[in-house]
């Protein structure tokens, strides 16, 4: 499910069964690295759209949670805490937070978040089928992931 109206409803039936949010981490910055930020930008955007497309119904894509490059990592982490925490008030128990920023790697998401850095490159100039095998390759690395923490999130409840 996706933060957009259609989906809210959606959400209210089955809040008890959508525990993950998925929140895409986007650069910005002005001058010489803005190109970096938005390839940065428009890959975590589609590879967030494609987890969520193969976890609908488990999963609730958040908006992008946008940050300037120049920020410190500390104080981006700490604004991120505050959503994370909100959003564990609304029933999510685990975050997926999606980057490609590798500064995001030194992150403390205080053991409720993984933090999944990918490596991005331009999507600009690849047709619709390139562009979708691209992504696929990339999330082959998040699913792990994400299983694994819904494992072990289970036998944690047994």
């Amino acid at each position: 499910m996706k933060w957009i109206g259609k989906d809210m409803d959606t959400y209210r039936q089955a809040a008890e069964y959508i525990d993950t949010a998925v929140i895409p981490l986007i650069p910005a910055a002005p001058g010489k690295k803005m190109k970096d930020a938005v390839t940065m930008a428009e890959f975590t955007d589609y590879l967030a759209e494609y987890v969520e497309q193969q976890y609908t119904g488990r999963v609730f894509l958040l908006p992008p949670f946008t940050y300037l490059m120049s920020e410190p990592v500390a104080d981006r982490t700490e604004r991120l805490l505050g959503w994370q925490e909100a959003f564990s008030k609304e029933g999510f128990a685990h975050f997926l937070y999606l980057t490609a920023d590798m500064e995001w790697r030194a992150a403390d998401t205080q053991g409720k978040g993984e933090m999944v850095w990918v490596p991005s490159f331009p999507l600009k100039g690849m047709d619709g089928r390139d562009k979708l095998k691209s992504i696929e390759q990339q999330a082959q690395q998040i699913i792990p992931i994400m299983t694994d923490k819904w494992a072990s999130a289970g036998r944690n409840n047994s």
